[in-house]
């Protein structure tokens, strides 16, 4: 980007900058004597001349000469401006000097610099003769006339958008050699587990990646179930089946060192993906400060964890059904949120939910910020730490791990969320994807369309548990499945003999895709 940028600025500078032009005028200095004896040792004098010629350059931009120009070529400015305009130079082990002005205009520039040359003669010859003496030793001839150049001596683009392109790749790599030195977040599944080893944490479990629609599709497996970020939900899945064999979390806490790191989206996609397996999951909301879940899902906010606390209700009637899992939400935010959730009222409810649910996803306030989520921790039995990429620091997880080691709170493992695949290699440079697609005109492509697609009159799609009951109920009975067809009149059913032609067998294709 940085690289860009300077080329682009070198572009800018060589289109707005005024044209400058160059007029350079020669001059040769030369001994002159009257008598053969004299012409006999320019020889000797030549080294004098030399010697000299250096001096005269700095005579040619000095008041006796601008101040004379100024005034005979009536130029609008000082004879100082004008200074600054004369360059002179001597060619070394010669006597020939160069006299150059710039100036914005190719015609000026020539008239300025040979009236400054023949002026320049005359100041030299004034200087050089001796006192009593008619003429001087010392004689310039303005061998090469300045005449008026035909481009401009800058800008000059080839140089300016090199130039440009130099400081963009050097400011760029300072840039990037900044940002390792001192940018302390974690970007990677690498750089989470190098954080960790050093202060002896959990595992990681797994690496989200990012979705910049993730607010408006939350539920990965419904949105793309064989997406990077819906595999990756499974993958944590796993990974938490196998963190104790003897003794699996039933009770799952998510939370995260600080708000905005994405544990609600972790919590949910959690539980969605267990319930896929077949499980009875149940999401509660106990973030009773900022709490997300219900506005996540549309599910009703007003009734939930905080009405079954004060007694108004039952948890039974308070739990809401997001598809294939359900969901026990916040309820009204309460001003004393530490005070109830240490209560024994939600020890009760955290009780009675892991009788009736194989498991239970606690979506929990952020550790460092305020202490909910560590007065929990007698009633869950493990903590799932969400690290957002190049957001977290690695001084957050470690102090977040301290707060909740020393409430004696057991973290099974941490996940990484929102992390780039390109950053992030390890986990996702290698991401296939395969996707089952069915180019029969059957009873196969007649599902797969009944799952992706919204049935007439509902708000959304059918979930796969229910599809799932009903093949099974139809396979009991022998009978073909008979499922409803989207946009199909009253009675339309998938399978019937009016409505579903022969069967053609699926031909599922398998994708590869490198993560570039």
């Amino acid at each position: 980007m940085l690289t860009l940028l300077g080329t682009a600025a070198g572009m800018l500078l060589t289109y707005t900058a005024v044209p400058e032009y160059r007029a350079t005028a020669k001059l040769f200095v030369s001994l002159q004597g009257g008598t053969e004896a004299d012409t006999s040792q320019l020889a000797q004098g030549n080294v004098f001349t030399q010697a000299r010629v250096r001096s005269y350059a700095e005579v040619a931009a000095s008041p006796l000469v601008t101040g004379h120009v100024v005034r005979q070529l009536k130029l609008k400015m000082s004879p100082a401006e004008l200074s600054g305009r004369i360059s002179a130079a001597a060619q070394p082990d010669t006597v020939l000097l160069q006299l150059t002005v710039t100036d914005t205009r190719a015609a000026r520039a020539a008239r300025i610099s040979n009236a400054v040359a023949e002026r320049f003669t005359e100041v030299i010859r004034g200087l050089e003769r001796p006192a009593y003496a008619e003429a001087s030793p010392v004689r310039l001839s303005i061998t090469e006339p300045a005449a008026v150049p035909t481009r401009p001596f800058s800008p000059r683009p080839a140089v300016n958008i090199a130039l440009g392109l130099l400081a963009g790749l050097v400011l760029g790599a300072a840039f990037a050699l900044a940002r390792e030195t001192l940018d302390t977040s974690v970007r990677t599944s690498k750089a989470l587990t190098d954080a960790l080893a050093g202060v002896g944490g959990p595992p990681v479990l797994g690496s989200i990646v990012h979705d910049p629609h993730a607010t408006t599709r939350p539920l990965a497996l419904r949105d793309d179930m064989h997406g990077l970020r819906a595999e990756g939900f499974r993958r944590l899945r796993t990974c938490l089946q196998f963190v104790d064999v003897d003794r699996p979390p039933k009770v799952i806490a998510v939370t995260s060192p600080l708000s905005g790191e994405g544990k609600t989206s972790v919590a949910i996609n959690l539980a969605a993906t267990l319930a896929e397996t077949g499980a009875s999951v149940c999401l509660v909301d106990t973030d009773l400060r900022r709490p997300s879940t219900a506005r996540t899902l549309g599910l009703i906010r007003d009734a939930g964890l905080t009405t079954a606390l004060i007694g108004r209700a039952e948890v039974g009637q308070l739990l809401q059904s997001a598809g294939s899992f359900s969901v026990l939400t916040s309820g009204a935010v309460p001003p004393n949120p530490t005070e109830l959730l240490g209560s024994a009222q939600l020890r009760a409810v955290l009780r009675g939910l892991a009788e009736k649910f194989d498991h239970v996803v606690v979506d929990t306030a952020p550790v460092l910020p305020v202490a909910d989520a560590a007065v929990i921790a007698s009633e869950v039995d493990g903590y799932l730490l969400v690290v957002r990429a190049s957001r977290t620091s690695r001084d957050q997880v470690a102090e977040a791990l301290r707060a909740l080691r020393h409430v004696g709170a057991s973290v099974v493992g941490t996940v990484l969320n929102m992390a780039s695949p390109k950053e992030d290699r390890g986990a996702h440079g290698y991401a296939y994807e395969y996707r089952p697609q069915y180019h029969a005109t059957g009873r196969f492509a007649r599902l797969a369309r009944f799952v992706r697609r919204r049935p007439a009159g509902t708000g959304r799609r059918p979930g796969l548990a229910g599809i799932a009951r009903v093949l099974r109920r139809r396979r009991s009975t022998g009978a073909a499945p008979s499922l409803p067809i989207p946009g199909g009149g009253p009675g339309a059913r998938l399978g019937s003999p009016a409505t579903a032609p022969a069967d053609e067998p699926p031909r599922p294709v398998a994708v590869e895709r490198s993560v570039q």
